[in-house]
């Protein structure tokens, strides 16, 4: 799609916008997207509205455009309710307040230009994204020339702002990205992945660590820790307040985890079937035999679940059942609503993919941090080129920020799999019609109560669709499910420790009988109850049902096989991608 230069387009917008001769040409379907950004999105989606429907749009913009300049000249100052324009200095300025009320009335029309558009819905996201992509760029706060806060400060600091936005603005050049938080107040190891363990088993895909115990006994079965490769493991284990990993280790479970290798061109062509076999299934054959358990708590967050749930499906098809217990943490297993990522999957993209990285190659992680940031651009792009250009200020120190900023690349054919047999085809929910691992599948196979959890405001997984997988496990038992959704998004949602006692989660756990319908995921909240504080104790006595007996803490990692490699985190976490 043609995306324009926005500063361009917004000087060029803004004067044509109030002009009503204007509006022939606005609405002209030949591609002038410098100056008509609704154009070139429209003719390359090959879509249109209707005459009748431009024009209602159109009289409606006018009115408010003309009330908008009534007050203005009148003297009364619009009222913003936009955050970005809630510092005082946008509202000292009627000129400024102004350009702020007349950019959100251009932003409200183009949403309902692209929702008034004739397309397949597919076609209708893209446009939608397309057009909020612009909308978020045009703002005048993104501007110097039309940002008063950052104005002010360049008056107040004599300059300096502008020049230490410059320099923040070069350095991140060099980066290739823009930072988020204080780099240099975090060091994983130091203060974040601190929690103690050591390092048993090492192969080409990943590291496993041994946690060393914190109380005198544990669950006799492990609890295997599969994070996504997506991301580095140490989301899950941030600072000692809010590590997930920590606290499991404190509620008396032995705990073993993955550290994906962050890939390089010695990697670029490993596959799906590699991730499955050499990672989850070998990490699973080590753990059994350092901990002398067959069975073993297995856990997987967001694509790290897929994969444990793929590695246990291929177990199973084998004649083998090592899961005591599955939980999955804002997992896909069915991909019926792959929520905001949709936008980037369709089959001339994922063909695209398939032909540039299908047979080798690295999608890199500089590449799929900037697919996460532009779907909440706001938030995670412009809030910093404000901040952090406009006004010369240093970012701070937020470990969660650090994390994100601390991306892994992703091998090339291990990718086009995973986005041609689930996000596009949604394949994997199917019995019996994928092979893995020289395996044809079927997740229903799997035979492990499932803790399931959903975030509620998770645009990575909507809930729905984590939901989703309560039909697809244990379909003759569901009541060896259990589903629990958290409050916030996926991040905040999951890592959200039950010592602040922040949030909520809802549970539903209304008697029902065996030959009752499965609940949708509007009747499940409809009747589920909410719960003030962190779910983590739900999963906790969720672990500890399914841990076996209580036996003495191990005194030492590994085994006669096993000897300790490194001290946790070890070195596959330190490797950066950029």
């Amino acid at each position: 799609m043609n995306m324009p230069d926005p500063q361009v387009m917004t000087q060029e917008w803004m004067a044509q916008i109030s002009d009503p001769n204007q509006w022939k040409t606005w609405f002209n379907m030949v591609p002038q997207p410098a100056a008509n950004p609704m154009a070139g999105i429209l003719q390359d989606a090959g879509a249109s509205i209707k005459p009748e429907v431009v024009e209602q749009l159109k009289n409606d913009y006018m009115a408010k455009l003309t009330g908008l300049w009534g007050d203005f000249m009148g003297g009364k100052t619009p009222e913003l309710k936009d955050r970005r324009f809630a510092a005082p200095a946008w509202h000292a300025s009627p000129l400024s307040a102004f350009n702020a009320a007349a950019y959100l009335l251009n932003a409200e029309f183009l949403a309902a230009m692209a929702e008034a558009v004739e397309a397949s819905p597919h076609q209708k996201q893209k446009i939608r994204f397309a057009v909020q992509q612009i909308v978020d760029a045009m703002s005048p706060a993104n501007f110097l020339a039309t940002n008063p806060d950052a104005q002010q400060t360049l008056i107040e600091t004599k300059g300096e702002s502008l020049a230490k936005g410059l320099t923040n603005m070069l350095a991140d050049m060099q980066k290739g990205r823009i930072s988020q938080s204080d780099e240099s107040a975090f060091e994983v190891g130091r203060n974040v992945a601190t929690t103690p363990g050591t390092v048993v088993f090492e192969n080409a895909l990943f590291q496993l660590i041994q946690y060393t115990p914190s109380t005198a006994t544990v669950h006799a079965r492990p609890l295997l820790m599969v994070p996504p490769c997506i991301n580095k493991f140490y989301i899950l284990d941030l600072q000692p307040e809010n590590s997930l990993v920590r606290y499991a280790v404190e509620q008396g479970n032995s705990v073993f985890l993955i550290s994906w290798r962050n890939p390089d061109m010695s990697m670029q062509h490993v596959t799906w079937d590699d991730y499955v076999e050499q990672g989850v299934i070998e990490a699973i054959r080590v753990t059994q035999e350092i901990s002398g358990q067959e069975k073993l708590n297995m856990f997987g967050f967001c694509v790290g679940g897929t994969i444990v749930s793929t590695a246990l499906a291929v177990l199973k098809a084998r004649g083998q059942n090592p899961a005591s217990s599955l939980t999955l943490l804002t997992t896909f297993l069915d991909f019926c609503d792959t929520g905001a990522l949709e936008v980037f999957v369709d089959e001339p993209q994922v063909a695209l993919r398939e032909q540039t990285l299908g047979k080798g190659g690295l999608m890199s992680g500089r590449d799929l941090g900037s697919t996460f940031s532009s779907l909440r651009p706001n938030d995670l792009v412009w809030n910093y080129v404000q901040s952090n250009y406009l006004k010369g200020k240093e970012p701070v120190a937020f470990d969660l920020l650090y994390w994100n900023g601390d991306g892994t690349s992703l091998p090339g054919p291990m990718f086009c799999w995973y986005l041609r047999h689930t996000y596009l085809e949604n394949s994997l929910k199917v019995p019996g019609k994928l092979t893995v691992a020289g395996e044809k599948i079927d997740l229903s196979s799997i035979d492990a109560p499932a803790f399931i959890y959903g975030s509620r405001e998770d645009h990575i997984v909507p809930w729905g669709s984590a939901y989703a997988s309560t039909a697809l496990l244990n379909p003759k038992k569901p009541k060896a499910n259990r589903f629990i959704l958290g409050a916030s998004g996926h991040i905040a949602g999951v890592i959200n420790p039950a010592s602040k006692k922040k949030r909520s989660y809802w549970s539903n756990d209304q008697p029902r009988s065996a030959k009752a319908k499965p609940l949708s995921a509007e009747q499940w909240l409809d009747g589920a109850t909410e719960h003030a504080g962190s779910w983590w104790s739900e999963w906790a006595a969720f672990l500890a049902e399914h841990g076996g007996a209580e036996v003495k803490a191990p005194a030492k990692p590994g085994g006669k096989r096993y000897k300790a490699i490194e001290p946790a985190p070890g070195r596959y976490v330190k490797v950066r991608a950029d």
